[in-house]
């Protein structure tokens, strides 16, 4: 059994596995996001991800920037219980967290061969120094469809009785 923990790299060990991918001729596929509440889309989405490449990075946003983007109310899980969830997936081969409200900088410095984001992203609604930062990694771009219908905030406001 692969302990969770393991997976939950900091930026130098992820970058020493990256190495190791590269070195061994395999590509790495990044997405990120906050993964607050892990539903059957999340779940689905990854897997779908993982099937592009030979390992699967998921960059967990800190919970400062899960507040910038989603509002003081949120997260509901903080970044480590986070990240252990995703990291307990068998289709998740390394989680990390972090701090900035873009995961810009992460790519910069990992630059993975596939970036995956969801269908409720394109390729041209991508923060526009994400992208760059993808073109300057050579990372191809791959727009996953959602599961219609599941989303954390359509289960929080499910469980509050708030209507969108």
């Amino acid at each position: 059994m692969i302990d969770a923990a393991t997976k939950i790299l900091d930026l130098p060990a992820l970058l020493a596995a990256r190495q190791r991918l590269r070195e061994a001729g395999q590509q790495l596929v990044m997405t990120n996001g906050c993964f607050d509440l892990l539903h059957v889309g999340h779940v689905r989405y990854l897997q779908a991800a993982r099937a592009l490449g030979d390992a699967l990075l998921v960059a967990v946003n800190a919970d400062q920037s899960v507040r910038e983007l989603k509002g003081p109310e949120r997260p509901l899980n903080g970044e480590q219980e986070r990240a252990e969830v995703l990291a307990a997936l068998s289709s998740v081969d390394f989680v990390t967290i972090f701090a900035e409200k873009r995961v810009t900088p992460l790519i910069g410095a990992v630059q993975p061969d596939i970036y995956a984001k969801g269908g409720d992203y394109t390729v041209a609604s991508l923060d526009p120094e994400e992208r760059a930062a993808l073109e300057t990694a050579g990372a191809r771009i791959e727009i996953l469809p959602l599961v219609p219908g599941r989303s954390t905030t359509q289960l929080v406001n499910k469980m509050t009785g708030t209507r969108p």
